[in-house]
């Protein structure tokens, strides 16, 4: 098979039998589209409890009727004739002139006949003589010893034997006959095939398991370099914002030092002014053409004028670390409360489920996609039918899902959008009336109203103070530790959590786009 090329064997290859290994022999076909040689799979259910393909394993309820694929069977045999695996023609010993296909070997005989010759063998004594399929080597089927057919195999030397053999040198030896050993045979063939497909399929899978692995650590890898990228960018941010600030600080109080010492400079600049005069007047005063001048000089004018005391004033040439102590304790904080969060959230995004808006419930002026991941107000109310599931009174819709028990996960894309609500409701909520959004009405929302103010219900109404406007909330349910939570996805940061719950129905994740004209919210992929 060397010599042949690679398009030749690619063609044996698609053309062999699963049972005996060889090129398929009269072909036949299952139901599960899988072919065989006629024999093999015909001695293979013989040998077999159930009906099944030996390729596949699809079991069949009832046997099927195996006819020889005519179309196959010429594309195998124009395969084998390409190939040069066609067995070469065995042809009568017995003919003379033009010899005719042989179509049985004797092994009584030891000759090889065609379908006119053999007739002798069909009554008789020659009835009885073993007849097999016509060979050329027909000595190898005869004792050399006997003179008799090989038709007997001894277990014990594993080896062809006569009945003369079976009786004398391997009298005391398990012999059985060639069938039933061929049969033996073939079902280990067919056994060990199985068992070998088995390991296959068992290794192929294994490959499969490992590359989607591999797949998976990749598309985690990528998305922990994601995150880290976003979480040092966001450092940077930060270190960035809180180096401006420091420098600003430090650049006001040089410039108030600046400016204090300008303040100073000029007011010991008066007073050296004015102690020069004084320092004239006094020379002048001291040395008197007359005496007694120096008699009717005042008192206050001997001694020095009054001045500041500058003995404390100074300007402290050193700048004060407190902005720098306080600039580093909040970016570590930042720092801190960042790293915790992206933790916080890489561990509650594998409970992410896949929320679709339910058509069912949406209030008439609420338009949703055809997929049912976003939510938008319209102008007009639409006619749709009235049913106790639909909010009627205010723009809301739900989920589809509800949730009764574990742990789930969802984000929404609110970005544009100056009015929206957001969070989960309980399944018994009031949809036909305006009620407050608080969780003693079923209701543990987040709020965005005006554009800038955002809010949670709670007992009380808080009002939240975030840094930055969020783009995309995500929000996490804990059903049994009574825990609604929201964040800022992309910021990475906590924004207020419902704690102390006690829930006893399904919760539903709730959505309301706000007022008319306002921009989609779109449930996006975790």
């Amino acid at each position: 098979m060397s010599g042949r090329d690679s398009s030749s064997l690619l063609s044996e290859d698609q053309f062999l039998c699963s049972i005996c290994l060889d090129v398929l022999t009269d072909p036949v076909s299952t139901p599960c589209g899988h072919n065989f040689c006629k024999t093999c799979l015909t001695q293979y259910w013989n040998s077999t409890q159930h009906c099944h393909c030996p390729f596949c394993k699809e079991k069949f309820t009832k046997r099927p009727e195996l006819k020889i694929n005519t179309t196959l069977r010429e594309v195998v045999d124009h395969v084998k004739k390409k190939n040069g695996l066609n067995k070469p023609e065995i042809l009568c010993e017995v003919c003379t002139g033009v010899k005719q296909k042989a179509l049985k070997s004797c092994l009584n005989c030891g000759a090889t006949f065609c379908k006119s010759h053999l007739e002798p063998h069909t009554v008789g004594n020659l009835k009885k003589h073993k007849l097999i399929d016509p060979v050329e080597n027909l000595q190898d089927y005869i004792c050399q010893k006997h003179e008799r057919p090989l038709e007997l195999f001894c277990k014990n030397d594993q080896m062809r034997v006569c009945q003369f053999c079976s009786q004398s040198d391997h009298k005391t030896h398990r012999t059985v006959s060639i069938e039933k050993e061929i049969g033996e045979k073939k079902s280990q063939l067919v056994k060990t095939q199985s068992e070998v497909q088995k390991m296959i399929r068992d290794r192929l899978k294994k490959i499969k398991d490992i590359k989607h692995s591999v797949e998976l650590r990749k598309r985690n890898t990528e998305k922990e370099i994601a995150d880290s990228v976003e979480v040092f960018t966001a450092l940077i941010r930060s270190i960035e914002n809180t180096l401006s600030e420091l420098l600003e600080v430090m650049e006001e109080k040089q410039k108030s030092a600046e400016k204090q010492a300008e303040v100073l400079i000029k007011e010991l600049e008066q007073e050296i002014t004015k102690l020069k005069r004084r320092h004239s007047e006094l020379q002048w005063l001291s040395h008197p053409e007359d005496h007694l001048q120096l008699l009717q000089i005042s008192p206050l004018l001997c001694r020095p004028p009054h001045t500041k005391n500058w003995t404390d004033i100074s300007i402290n040439p050193h700048l004060s670390v407190e902005p720098v102590s306080n600039a580093l304790s909040k970016l570590q904080k930042s720092l801190a409360e960042k790293l915790t969060v992206t933790t916080e959230l890489k561990r509650i995004q594998q409970y992410a489920v896949d929320v679709t808006l339910d058509a069912d419930t949406a209030h008439p002026e609420l338009i949703l996609s055809d997929d049912g991941k976003q939510v938008r107000h319209g102008d007009t109310e639409q006619k749709l039918p009235k049913t106790s599931k639909r909010f009627t009174h205010f723009g809301y819709v739900l989920g589809k899902e509800g949730f009764s028990s574990g742990r789930f996960y969802y984000e929404v894309q609110v970005k544009e959008n100056t009015d929206w609500n957001l969070g989960v409701v309980r399944e018994s909520i009031n949809r036909k009336e305006e009620v407050p959004l608080c969780p003693h009405n079923g209701f543990w929302s987040m709020v965005l109203r005006n554009g800038n103010e955002y809010q949670a219900y709670d007992n009380y109404q808080h009002w939240l103070c975030l840094k930055e406007k969020p783009q995309k909330v995500g929000v996490f349910v804990d059903y049994e530790k009574g825990l609604v939570s929201f964040y800022d996805v992309e910021a990475r940061s906590h924004i207020f959590s419902f704690t102390g719950q006690f829930f006893t129905e399904k919760l539903y994740p709730y959505f309301c786009p706000g007022q008319k004209n306002s921009a989609t919210l779109i449930i996006s992929p975790v």
